[in-house]
């Protein structure tokens, strides 16, 4: 199932997450459908605060993009970085935040350790584009967006965007909550 993505100034995306204690049948579903929810967006990440749960869970999988086609898909589960190295600037962008993109400065590579969907534990080091993609999922878990972590000037150049979306005048070739919860209120 395909669900609606919460944005920009939606108050669960401004939560700290909570940690899962397990994974069941239900934790399975959730991701199962964030997986598809990414696909369809179509994203490389998405965190469960994104489609509404209050959760630290992100999935990941940067395989559509051409130079990272041998990485296979990622859940991840109570993540934490345990340490960083290096910094390097990307323009980001947030199914979140749609039409929005900007330059973010973060480390280039991380040591994380986390819970995969089995809950088993493990401790990793990350480079480049996969150490990018979970530090915008895990910013996610901590409610913050990549606009948060813009330039001051830069942000101010979105900032028009950013009342868009806030307002409900965006529109986006996948679900948003906003729309999903307009309808349900005319149901």
């Amino acid at each position: 199932m395909i669900l609606p993505i919460n944005t920009y100034s939606d108050p669960v995306l401004a939560m700290k997450a909570k940690p899962l204690k397990g994974v069941d049948s239900a934790i399975e579903e959730l991701i199962a459908e964030m997986f598809d929810t990414m696909y369809k967006a179509p994203g490389i990440g998405l965190a469960a605060p994104q489609v509404g749960h209050s959760l630290r869970l992100v999935v990941v999988d940067i395989s559509t993009i051409k130079e990272y086609a041998d990485f296979k898909p990622m859940v991840v589960i109570n993540p934490r970085i345990v340490s960083v190295r290096g910094r390097n600037m990307m323009e980001e962008g947030c199914l979140s935040v749609p039409g929005v993109a900007g330059d973010v400065v973060r480390p280039s590579s991380i040591t994380l350790h986390y819970r995969d969907e089995k809950f088993e534990e493990h401790t990793a080091d990350f480079h480049s584009m996969m150490a990018r993609v979970l530090q915008h999922e895990i910013d996610h878990l901590d409610g913050t967006l990549f606009v948060d972590r813009m330039d001051k000037r830069d942000r101010r150049k979105i900032q028009k965007e950013l009342d868009a979306i806030a307002e409900g005048r965006v529109k986006a070739d996948y679900p948003l909550a906003r729309d999903a919860k307009r309808v349900e209120a005319e149901a």
